[in-house]
């Protein structure tokens, strides 16, 4: 058993079951081994508040070793990964 990830998927239609998670299987599939363990896998709407209020949970609760986030980038209004990863992160990488 390897580190405890998790990864969280961000879209408003995946969420709502509209689009298959598709980016999240392939991280998945590119963590399979020993050195990682997929502890959670989510797949949330590009909210701002839940991004952030997951994130820190999965980090301050769940103590997970890493979080890969995909999704919620793009140049839309609603396409806040980055800046929900921010405000929940102590440095940025």
């Amino acid at each position: 058993m390897g580190y405890a990830v998790g990864i969280l998927t961000l879209s408003d239609m995946g969420a709502r079951g509209e689009r298959e998670d598709k980016s999240g299987q392939v991280i998945r599939e590119l963590l399979a081994g020993d050195a990682f363990s997929i502890a959670c896998a989510e797949v949330l709407p590009d909210d701002r508040a839940t991004i952030e209020g997951t994130l820190g949970m999965w980090a301050d609760e769940r103590r997970l070793a890493l979080v890969v986030t995909t999704g919620g980038t793009g140049l839309g209004p609603r396409d806040v990964t980055p800046e929900a990863t921010r405000a929940v992160i102590e440095y940025e990488v």
